[in-house]
């Protein structure tokens, strides 16, 4: 597979940290105006992200009103928690064990100079952006051709292992979802599956170390996900995940057990603009370290992106262009990770 973009070589954030700094270094500080708005210390309790039963939702007796619920909630939030019991334990400790590893063991996977997977950090196109307070380990896991043969191939044993369960179970549960969105629509649900199901899926792990001054600092700035559909695991009890709504940033508690799957840039485009994506950003905490994996839902890369012709018409004209999915992602690396800047060039 070629590569889609690179990113700048930075140091790695889980080493700094380890020095135990008193101060964070200049570079990793965010001005006033980087977004970073303080969450009221109590938000209203209609905070809190909608809730999908999966089991009811895949369930023919009771999928149209968990459906109409699944609906409203990409409609008004583009965020939710799944209920869904899985076989996540495993993938849990196998991260953390990576993470754990020494760091020369570590840097065998460090990103190479073309390419934005591997380990390290993504979006870093300049020597003077500001960085975020956390390292990635990020790689392309299905279909399994599209792999660097440097990075899962070269894991430990039982980590591949993992992968390649998780890997399954996530792209099978997320073309479920993907089919009953199609369905709360009214689109043609082949219209979906013929983007997604040879579609590419990629995973993002990440480790966000305890701050000195963790209220400088984003673990991960504000974003939208420039792909289709993502699906987030909480590995550790440490929260950090905040999406903003309604201008305000809400503090997410996940549930145990449970995924937060939220809309993507690439959706919001499908369904012309029917499904939002969200901004959200990672916090980092004084006192402990969180880990978290982010596993996207991409077309593939022969697709072209754009709105689903089944919701365009007289009526509802496209929002968006379309272009080839390759140089749309060419698009997304070469620049730094803001907002829904992004998704701002692709509107008409």
């Amino acid at each position: 597979m070629e590569s889609l973009g690179s990113s700048l070589k930075v140091p790695i954030v889980q080493e700094l940290a380890k020095e135990k700094p008193a101060a964070v270094p200049a570079r990793y500080i965010r001005s006033g105006d980087d977004n970073l708005t303080l969450t009221p210390s109590h938000p209203p309790p209609s905070s809190h992200i909608p809730i999908i039963d999966m089991h009811k939702l895949f369930h023919p007796d009771s999928s149209d009103s968990e459906l109409t619920n699944l609906h409203a909630a990409c409609q008004q939030w583009g965020f939710f928690q799944a209920l869904e019991s899985s076989t996540i334990e495993k993938m849990k400790s196998e991260i953390e064990n990576f993470f754990n590893l020494p760091a020369e063991e570590k840097d065998e996977f460090r990103q190479q100079a073309a390419d934005v997977e591997g380990y390290g950090q993504a979006f870093v196109v300049s020597e003077e952006q500001t960085l975020d307070w956390g390292d990635m380990f990020f790689v392309t896991t299905l279909p399994p051709h599209l792999r660097k043969p440097h990075l899962i191939p070269k894991l430990p044993a039982a980590f591949r292992d993992s992968i390649e369960g998780y890997a399954a179970e996530l792209k099978s549960l997320a073309m479920k979802i993907l089919r009953f969105m199609a369905k709360g629509l009214g689109m043609e649900v082949e219209e979906m599956e013929a983007l997604f199901e040879e579609g590419a899926q990629s995973m993002r792990m990440n480790y966000y170390p305890p701050c000195p001054q963790p209220e400088l600092v984003a673990g991960l700035c504000p974003h939208s996900d420039a792909v289709g559909l993502t699906i987030l695991l909480q590995v550790n009890e440490m929260e950090g995940l905040q999406i903003k709504k309604d201008g305000v940033w809400i503090p997410v508690s996940p549930l145990p057990d449970a995924f937060v799957i939220n809309i993507g840039d690439i959706l919001e485009i499908i369904t012309n603009g029917a499904y939002p994506s969200i901004e959200h950003q990672a916090t980092v905490n004084r006192d402990k370290e969180r880990l978290s994996i982010a596993t996207f839902l991409s077309p593939k890369l022969e697709a072209h992106i754009g709105p689903a012709p089944s919701l365009v018409g007289p009526k509802t004209p496209a929002k968006f262009k379309t272009i080839a999915a390759l140089d749309y992602f060419k698009g997304l690396f070469s620049q730094e990770l803001n907002g829904k800047s992004y998704l701002q060039t692709m509107r008409i």
